[in-house]
């Protein structure tokens, strides 16, 4: 009997693209490849790129090359691209990186298996040619549905796109493979988006919105309790979105409280949301909801009015001040983070001293701040009115240190309340006896989000196991990150 290919998947970047990797992993274990987590040990090692800014495509290609190292010191025999990055550049990113035996689109996700094994046999299949994909779609989102058979769209994945005989090995309900055996995964609600800042280059290589079915997303949410998940985190481009292409935008508010309703699901958790879409339906599903943390990822951005206008946003500072206030009237302990660009082409000091005023009052919990740099392909490319280097990066460590500063005094005016949090890590401290006083007990709490948002250890828990959720009272904070003491097991991790 042949050996079996092995193949290591390393993916890089956002949610989306986990979610992606493991329907990758689901279409390659069907076709009986071997899936291992060391890349040095697989006959192919894919890399799933991130082609979202600078640091994020540094971090691909450096990727792709420690991968390529591998080759002639092991099993390693072949290093491929895929993902947003090589979606985006394509055959550009293959002329630069000779080190990539293939740099495969989207559009090869559903054939992935024959086209690894022509890579892995010596053969070449075409390096993919990038194309403007949100002209795939019908420009009104009603009619996109029925033409969504023909346009590839990762992570949707069904278990009817497989050969025909072939059931995915990883289960019955979803296309797709876990890759770890965390009790946290994500959901991909839709792909794609229709708006058009002028600072995103997203659009054009990931398309214009589509919803999937809610009945595909609750099937895979039952698929993956039984995985052993208890939270699950609704990832798309544009949460906000969700259902209008499907003819009710108000969908979502429906779903959570179906997905919240599945055996074994203890925590919803919904990312990526738009603040000028926000409705009040939407806050009330997330507020009121059991099972529905209250958790907000709101894309401010900025809000200074003449930025978010040349961003082609809507809102201000007061308009986003009353909406985390309408937030927390109906959940004084919501979490709510936000990432903002500064130095936008035309930011002027009022504008950097407004947004500077926005954050200072917001109260958020977590803030991710990035400096203006152009992106290939993207209006504001093109603007006049570019701020030079230096100030760019003045303003950039001014308002991280403020950020830092304001999420710090967030996380210490939690002190004294209570929190469920469920147990991601147990840790054994050096040289301890892994008796309770030497275990690091990490974890997180309903406002923290997967890798995003700090992160609380747990105190007083002896026998804590990943998986289960303890009420806890905070002690104390560090930075963004809490302590807290366990007053009660409230949910054992699940049996798998």
């Amino acid at each position: 009997m042949p050996e079996r290919r092995t193949v290591a998947l390393v993916t890089l970047g956002c949610a989306r693209n986990e979610v992606d990797s493991e329907e990758l992993a689901g279409r390659l274990e069907a076709d009986g490849w071997q899936l291992v987590d060391d890349a040095s040990e697989a006959d192919v090692a894919v890399v799933n790129t991130c082609g979202f800014v600078e640091a994020a495509k540094k971090d691909s290609v450096d990727a792709l090359l420690e991968a390529n190292d591998l080759k002639g010191h092991g099993r390693t025999q072949a290093v491929v691209a895929v993902g947003c990055m090589a979606e985006r550049y394509g055959k550009e990113l293959a002329d630069a990186l000779p080190e990539a035996d293939g740099v495969l689109g989207f559009d090869d996700y559903a054939d992935i298996s024959d086209r690894l094994q022509t890579i892995l046999s010596g053969g070449h299949h075409a390096t993919h040619l990038p194309r403007d994909r949100r002209k795939l779609l019908p420009l009104t989102p009603v009619e996109r549905q029925a033409a969504a058979a023909e346009v590839a769209l990762p992570g949707h994945g069904a278990p009817q796109d497989l050969p025909q005989g072939v059931a995915p090995a990883s289960g019955p309900r979803t296309l797709r493979k876990r890759l770890d055996d965390s009790p946290v995964a994500s959901i991909k609600l839709a792909s794609g988006c229709d708006r058009r800042c002028s600072f995103c280059a997203i659009p054009a290589f990931r398309g214009s919105f589509i919803s999937r079915r809610p009945s595909d997303v609750l099937n895979e949410a039952v698929w993956l309790a039984e995985q052993g998940v208890s939270e699950v985190v609704l990832v798309s481009e544009n949460n906000t979105s969700y259902g209008k292409d499907l003819g009710d935008i108000r969908l979502l508010e429906t779903l959570l409280s179906e997905i919240a309703a599945v055996p074994g699901i203890e925590r919803v958790r919904v990312s990526y949301l738009q603040p000028a879409e926000m409705r009040p339906g939407l806050i009330e599903a997330m507020t009121s909801t059991a099972g529905v943390v209250p958790y907000f990822d709101l894309s401010f951005q900025h809000s200074a009015p003449a930025v978010l206008r040349r961003m082609r946003r809507f809102g201000n500072t007061e308009q986003f001040l009353d909406l985390l206030r309408t937030i927390r009237e109906k959940a004084p302990q919501a979490g709510a983070r936000s990432n903002f660009i500064v130095g936008f082409p035309g930011e002027s000091e009022a504008d950097f001293a407004e947004l500077e005023r926005f954050i200072t009052e917001a109260g958020l919990d977590a803030i991710g701040v990035f400096g203006y740099s152009d992106e290939d392909g993207t209006e504001a490319a093109t603007f006049e009115g570019k701020l030079p280097e230096d100030v760019v990066a003045e303003r950039l460590a001014k308002l991280t240190r403020l950020a830092e500063e304001l999420t710090a005094q967030r996380a210490e005016q939690r002190i004294g309340s209570e929190v469920l949090v469920l147990v991601e890590a147990v840790t054994p401290v050096e040289g301890g006896d892994e008796d309770d006083e030497d275990l690091l007990i990490e974890g997180r709490a309903a406002h923290q989000a997967p890798e995003t948002d700090g992160l609380t250890v747990l105190t007083g828990a002896p026998e804590a196991e990943v998986g289960q959720y303890y009420r806890a009272r905070v002690v104390a904070s560090e930075g963004v990150d809490l302590v807290a003491e366990a007053i009660e097991l409230v949910r054992k991790a699940a049996a798998v």
